[in-house]
């Protein structure tokens, strides 16, 4: 009851970090008829301008007001589209190295641009991170006139290629998209790129045998969009590099044909949280049982130092069989099992699960058993995204692990205000056990 008044008397935390920032979009916009006169040429020749007063000792901060004002003018006579004063308050968020919360509709991907080119200017680099190539490569090109009238470079990464931003016409504002090297698509001013392809190219630089194969150069400022996705969902996700190792994949046929018939809660038992298969009691005496026959375990236990292989073999084929369904987690296609991508619901061929988990679901199959991978590097998006100097974020949806994004990254979540009163009703999410 104390905490409600005394909200009321000062304002919550958002309301006081937005009154604090209100001041800085109006002198964006006093500035709007001074910038609105200049031609073209003399907007481009800003970007010059700022770089030499960077150098000069000036800092980002110092340019932010003219930055965003020239970006905003850019934006409406290349791509039609005037930020509000939200937009500016969201990238003026998102350049301060926080997360900005914005209703889905009120154009983030505009927002992005101003933080974007400012950061540029450094000429260190910034990442723009999205969850897939599509879109990658749809902000790329759509806001691509902004970056290349004002004389940055653009690069885009995807899972297969790599482009440079460019203009189909000098006289135009539409843009294409022109193959490049991984290393030039890096070089350039701004990348955007999907959260995977930016943590496997890392991992890739850091087994690289020379310098001249890294592509990646020092990671500077990223933007994350759907941040709660990438930075919350998928933080611990480990992005993992492996190579080919000498195993047998004999013991892959054994422990399939052991585990084929046995049966959910009499044999073994599933945690679908944990994604966890254990054995019962009556389980282990029945794989005990078949492999003697084989002739694989002799009189000692399952759980004997000696037999942790073959019970490691065991414990992968039960979790092919429990946790693991076709057409769901993977698909059977020209005789290669398939990972299908949990977030996107797209096929990663070339992507192969690790620990012996592939090969106990080839078996499952009944498909070749490709010779069995040992991690040559791995990393998980949390602490990949923990070595940018400076890292931003935005959603839809964020306030709501507002503590996990502190605690974490040290990243403070401010909600935006919509652009008009909001019409639209947002319920709360349902969700169905089956």
């Amino acid at each position: 009851m104390i905490m409600k008044v005394i909200e009321k008397v000062i304002g919550t935390k958002n309301e006081r970090e937005l009154k604090r920032l209100w001041p800085t979009v109006q002198k964006v916009n006093a500035i709007e008829d001074e910038v609105k006169n200049l031609p073209m040429e003399a907007l481009a020749a800003k970007t010059q301008e700022f770089r030499a007063r960077l150098q000069e000792g000036e800092s980002p901060d110092d340019l932010l007001v003219e930055a965003f004002a020239v970006v905003r003018e850019v934006a409406k006579r290349t791509v039609k589209m005037r930020p509000f004063d939200v937009q500016i308050l969201g990238g003026i968020v998102l350049h301060q190295g926080k997360i900005a919360e914005m209703k889905t509709g009120e154009g983030k991907t505009l927002v992005a641009t101003m933080p974007i080119y400012l950061n540029a200017l450094e000429g260190k680099g910034v990442h723009l991170v999205t969850v897939n190539d599509y879109l990658a490569k749809r902000d790329a090109l759509w806001m691509g006139p902004i970056y290349l009238s004002l004389g940055l470079t653009v690069g885009v990464i995807q899972h297969d290629a790599s482009f440079l931003v460019e203009r189909e016409d000098p006289r135009l504002f539409k843009t294409q998209l022109i193959p490049c090297s991984r290393q030039e698509a890096y070089l350039a001013d701004i990348t955007y790129g999907q959260n995977n392809e930016f943590g496997f190219d890392y991992l890739r630089d850091n087994m690289a045998w020379d310098i001249s194969e890294c592509v990646q150069r020092e990671l500077n400022y990223a933007i994350v969009d759907e941040v709660d996705s990438i930075l919350i969902d998928e933080a611990r996700t480990p992005l993992i590099i492996s190579g080919p190792s000498e195993e047998s994949t004999e013991l892959y046929y054994v422990a399939d044909r052991v585990v084929k018939p046995l049966k959910r809660s009499i044999h073994y038992e599933v945690d679908e949280e944990q994604r966890a298969v254990t054995l019962t009691e009556e389980g282990v005496n029945r794989v005990e049982e078949q492999l003697r026959k084989m002739k694989i375990l002799h009189d000692d236990s399952l759980y004997d130092p000696s037999n942790i292989n073959i019970l490691h073999h065991i414990e992968q084929a039960l979790k092919a069989y429990a946790l693991f369904k076709r057409d769901v987690d993977y698909v059977v296609k020209d005789g290669k099992v398939i990972i299908v991508d949990e977030f996107t619901g797209r096929l990663m061929p070339g992507r192969r699960w690790s620990d012996g988990l592939h090969q106990a679901v080839e078996a499952k199959e009944g498909v070749r058993i490709e010779s069995e991978n040992q991690t040559l590097a791995t990393i998980t998006f949390q602490n990949y995204f923990r070595m940018y100097n400076k890292l931003a974020g935005m959603t839809g949806t964020a306030a709501t692990e507002a503590a996990e994004f502190m605690e974490i990254y040290g990243l403070e979540v401010v909600e935006i205000p919509t652009h008009k009163p909001m019409i639209r009703i947002d319920y709360p999410d349902l969700i169905f056990k089956t």
